[in-house]
């Protein structure tokens, strides 16, 4: 019996991954991949040099992924939040406004016991030496392109100088703004013919 035949009887089908990576998957069930709804290209502001990008994508019942990565980061922890006002245009970040907070919450860390936190509170980035990182949240209080007050489309990423300290109201004391990308719907995969 040869491999291929092998594979068959057993339902499988290898399915090649981006990255060269190699992942296996039963036959007729091709390994999902989440469907990109939202980025943002971060900019450098406040004269730093760091850039990176910001991508939502579908996650089903689980709601949106975030996935930052940053490079050109200084070393450290850096407080990450999506602010109010999707523009990016001044040279220190601010003309994206105060962080997102629809619900007028306070500021808190995302899943703390108390409970509260703005909509725009995503969390503390650990930029290891070379000045790259990533953070991830995923969570079903976000939508994207829906136009509804928890929308993340048309407003900002920001990428602070220091760290969230989750309790400073309103702004967590995180310094100044490095880096900031204002968050656009993804674009809509041509129709099949």
């Amino acid at each position: 019996m040869t491999v291929r035949s092998k594979m068959a009887a057993l339902g499988l089908a290898l399915v090649v991954a981006g990255s060269g990576g190699v992942a296996w998957a039963r036959k007729g069930k091709p390994a999902a991949k989440a469907k990109t709804v939202a980025t943002a290209d971060i900019a450098a502001k406040s004269n730093s040099t760091v850039k990176g990008t910001a991508t939502f994508s579908d996650e089903g019942k689980a709601g949106l992924k975030l996935v930052i990565d940053v490079s050109g980061a200084p070393p450290g922890t850096h407080a990450v939040h999506i602010h109010d006002k999707g523009d990016c245009s001044s040279p220190d970040g601010k003309s994206a406004g105060d962080h997102w907070n629809p619900g007028h919450a306070e500021h808190g860390k995302w899943g703390s016991p108390e409970g509260h936190n703005h909509l725009g509170d995503i969390g503390n980035l650990e930029v290891k030496a070379d000045g790259t990182g990533t953070i991830t949240l995923t969570t079903d209080k976000w939508t994207a392109s829906g136009g509804g007050a928890n929308d993340v489309v048309g407003h900002a990423i920001i990428v602070h100088g220091g760290v969230d300290d989750f309790k400073t109201q309103p702004t967590s004391n995180a310094g100044p703004r490095l880096g900031c990308g204002v968050i656009t719907a993804a674009a809509a995969a041509p129709a099949a013919k």
